[in-house]
């Protein structure tokens, strides 16, 4: 079965339905009639033995089976597109369209201002980013890959570390002048510090300060609590109060001295930074080389000029 061009066929217009979200839209896509459309994945079911598709009237989603099924056979589509390209021997092997989920912080700060440069690198590919506070069902909602801040939860995805960042407690000038300057971490009990939800607990962050093998925890409390870490940095330049944050995306703003390390000998605490995506099998070209661009972004922005 699994060479017959029929099944391939419809593993294809498969892939064009789940990514595009309707019937309607994979036919535009792929240039046939939605009947077309509807009647290769009646057909690669009948195959399967399974059915792969639910339909409603407002949506189209996967099966269980369907969503293992589809979790095994699309990076295999993007590997063998890939391999073409290789084999062919054309000088532009990064193209087509490339849907990634992206954390919303390293999106905004890190990657925004340096897209453009990097588009122009690859006139054939298109970059489709949705920046979300979670990371959802990747393969249900049809992203290739997610960028993500965090230790991943157990899955079926592939995790790939791309750096660990250090985590580290910053003060405004104006803060400092108005409310003094904490000498160690514990005075930060008599503070007013910036709270900020962890998405998974619903619990604020829990404040913790280490140094070698040493590790304290720090009970401190705000009038402020947030979800983003965009609006946390804002809050936090102009006074607010007193904020823990990944030193990746903020090391310009303590140059420029509009934010203080007030404790960097208790620097030692990291958070992860990932990369997530269905297969290990043949990664297409688009995969590695946006990975590589996110990965000199990072270590550009921890070692400036190095």
């Amino acid at each position: 079965m699994a060479s017959d061009p029929k099944v391939l066929s419809g593993v294809n217009v498969l892939a064009a339905v789940m990514k595009a979200g309707s019937f309607v839209k994979a036919a535009d896509a792929l240039g046939l009639t939605q009947s077309a459309v509807s009647h290769a994945i009646a057909r690669l079911e009948a195959r399967l033995g399974i059915r792969l598709i639910q339909r409603t009237t407002r949506s189209v989603s996967l099966t269980a089976e369907g969503r293992r099924f589809y979790e095994e056979v699309e990076p295999l589509l993007a590997g063998i597109d890939d391999a073409i390209s290789s084999a062919s021997g054309s000088s532009i092997a990064v193209r087509g369209h490339f849907r990634i989920n992206m954390d919303p912080f390293f999106s905004r700060l890190l990657l925004a201002p340096k897209l453009g440069t990097f588009l122009s690198q690859y006139p054939e590919l298109s970059l489709e980013l949705v920046t979300r506070e979670s990371l959802g069902d990747l393969v249900k909602d049809g992203f290739d890959l997610a960028v993500r801040f965090g230790e991943p939860q157990s899955s079926s995805l592939v995790a790939r570390k791309l750096l660990d960042t250090r985590i580290i407690t910053v003060a405004a000038p104006c803060y400092i002048a108005m409310y003094g300057r904490p000498k160690k971490p514990k005075d930060l009990t008599a503070h007013n510090c910036i709270q900020f939800r962890d998405p998974l607990s619903g619990r604020p962050f829990k404040w913790e300060f280490h140094r070698g093998a040493k590790i304290i925890s720090v009970n401190t409390s705000g009038r402020l609590l947030l979800t983003e870490v965009g609006t946390m940095l804002s809050a936090c330049v102009a006074g607010v109060g007193i904020a823990q944050v990944m030193a990746l995306g903020v090391e310009d703003l303590i140059r420029e001295g509009l934010l203080i390390d007030l404790f960097p000998e208790w620097g030692d605490e990291r958070f992860p930074l990932y990369a997530l995506y269905p297969s290990r099998t043949l990664p297409p070209a688009k995969q590695r080389v946006f990975l590589d661009f996110v990965l000199d972004l990072a270590r550009a922005d921890i070692n400036p000029g190095g």
